[in-house]
């Protein structure tokens, strides 16, 4: 309306005579309304843009943390922590960026082409004509420096998502570091990769620069010729003096929406990579092989691991090779032998993490492949070798999952891990914060921490991953007994180096290259005087 509203009144100076005070005024007024209109107008844009925009940037984030929980363990252990922390915040943020700049430039700009060529067709289709040839030209220069930013678009993402891997590896190996004086070593290596990340990110900005400044000189070039162009249909008497300013507003309109743009172009192709990115997740095919609906009403934990291979994707070796067993429900079995053997396979084959590559693994006679994994996890309970916490107190740490959990039945499971003393102590007691992954305990007491929350669950079957290798001698004692009550009519699978720790399992399965090489009661074993007896022998 401006340019319109512009070249009337210009047009009733330079010809006074031809035009009404009414005719002036009403054009001052149309004016007046256009430009306070803006105020209600643009609250509102906003207002709704931002509420659909805000909801796409906090679902997408949503969806990612529900397919990451999809994703296979496999799948997780190729994927670097830093690198999901990228795709889910800093990706993200650009496609919400790019949502932003889609709604607030690009579609602005679209719609002031349509109009101002629409205008100018009504008023002269030799000026439109002349403003149609800069959409070619707007569109030329994108395409000869679209591969060109989206590589270097591409190169500079990747090397940030490296770095944010790095920097989360750094501070999870922060105690190895200090402890052997190599600060330099991790210094040294960040700064190579900061380096690099430099150099790309540079590469970017320049490459956005020729891009920009080829398209504004472009541009002020077609914007004189317009001029020079109008000026001369004045002078020839074509067209009014007025209509000089309309139609060099109106190009000026339009050279400003296609450099804008082009201007925002490399931030749409930023945004478009973070797409990229972030469906590299969102369309990944590995996920959680078992895919059953069927919920067992109670689970007994009988378990029959019938004729079970494994091996993983990359390699052709196979980890389990004609495996058999058969554990009765409320069995405890202890499974040792050397690293590499399959122990922790087996684990990962109850608990459903893998899925074998030949044969079959049935609980209560029903194939794995039938049920529902998260059904069926709810009633077990893991405390691997490795402990996990996260950082909130040990009362939430122990009850992790379970929304009410009574005072008493708490006590109770931290008298059985010994763990009394060591809530007394805090200043908090139970409330006290672990901090990041229980940096704040000793590693004795994150490992009883962890056997509280798997006695807190009233599991129906345990797998302990050597599951006291982190304690003293006194602690472990309080600990086994714990154990004694805790594995009682419960189908338990222990995965233990020390040997001695095992006395009491009902069975144990000596493994030996990925298959069963003896299986029997400890002293059954020993009197056997073979492969347990060797074991045994070398930690004696």
């Amino acid at each position: 309306m401006l340019p319109i509203v512009t070249a009337n009144l210009i047009n009733m100076a330079t010809k006074p005579d031809k035009y009404s005070t009414s005719t002036l005024w009403w054009n001052i007024g149309i004016l007046f309304v256009v430009i306070v209109q803006n105020v209600p107008t643009q609250v509102l844009h906003i207002s709704y843009m931002s509420k659909a925009i805000r909801y796409v940037e906090a679902s997408l984030r949503s969806t990612l943390v529900r397919k990451l929980q999809r994703l296979s363990m496999s799948a997780h252990g190729e994927l670097a922590a830093g690198r999901l922390q990228s795709k889910v915040l800093r990706d993200v943020e650009a496609i919400e960026f790019l949502s932003r700049q889609m709604m607030l430039s690009v579609l602005p700009a679209i719609v002031s082409v349509v109009v101002a060529v629409a205008i100018t067709a009504g008023k002269s289709w030799t000026v439109m004509l002349f403003f149609v040839l800069t959409i070619p030209a707007g569109v030329a220069m994108v395409t000869f420096f679209r591969k060109i930013i989206q590589r270097t678009n591409s190169d500079f993402r990747k090397q940030i998502e490296s770095m944010s891997g790095q920097v989360s590896e750094m501070v999870g190996m922060m105690p190895v570091t200090r402890a052997h004086g190599l600060q330099e070593t991790e210094i040294t290596k960040i700064d190579s990769t900061l380096s690099k990340l430099r150099t790309k990110g540079y590469r970017l900005d320049i490459v956005e620069a020729y891009f920009g400044s080829a398209a504004w000189v472009t541009f002020q070039t077609f914007q004189v010729l317009c001029l020079a162009f109008t000026v001369l249909l004045a002078f020839r008497g074509e067209i009014p003096v007025g209509d000089i300013v309309l139609y060099q507003a109106y190009f000026a309109m339009i050279l400003g929406a296609i450099t804008q743009l082009i201007n925002i172009y490399p931030n749409i192709a930023k945004g478009f990579e973070s797409i990229y990115s972030v469906t590299e997740i969102l369309l990944s095919q590995d996920t959680e092989e078992y895919r059953g609906h069927r919920k067992l009403e109670e689970v007994g934990g009988e378990f029959d691991f019938r004729n079970v291979s494994f091996g993983y994707p990359d390699s052709d070796r196979h980890v389990l090779n004609g495996f058999d067993l058969q554990v009765k429900a409320g069995e405890c079995i202890a499974l040792v032998g050397a690293s590499g053997a399959g122990k922790s396979t087996v684990l990962n084959l109850a608990i459903g993490f893998s899925k074998p590559t030949f044969g079959e693994v049935a609980i209560d006679g029903v194939p794995m492949d039938e049920l529902d994994m998260t059904s069926y996890r709810s009633r077990i309970a893991v405390v691997h070798q490795n402990t996990v916490l996260f950082s909130g107190t040990i009362r939430e740490n122990i009850t992790y999952g379970l929304p009410s959990v009574s005072e008493e039945r708490l006590e109770e499971v931290i008298r059985m891990t010994y763990l009394q003393d060591v809530v007394a102590q805090l200043p908090q007691g139970l409330d006290t914060a672990v901090g990041e992954h229980g940096g704040k305990l000793s590693g004795g007491q994150r490992q009883r921490i962890a056997i509280a929350r798997a006695l807190v669950r009233d599991p129906k079957i345990i797998l302990l991953d050597e599951a006291t290798s982190a304690l003293d001698n006194e602690s472990e004692r309080y600990v086994q007994q714990a154990m004694q009550k805790l594995i009682q009519n419960r189908t338990t699978f222990i995965v233990a180096h020390r040997l001695s720790t095992i006395r009491d399992a009902d069975r144990i399965v000596v493994m030996k290259r990925g298959q069963v090489a003896e299986i029997g009661t400890y002293e059954e074993l020993m009197a056997k005087g073979g492969e347990f007896y060797r074991l045994k022998q070398l930690q004696a």
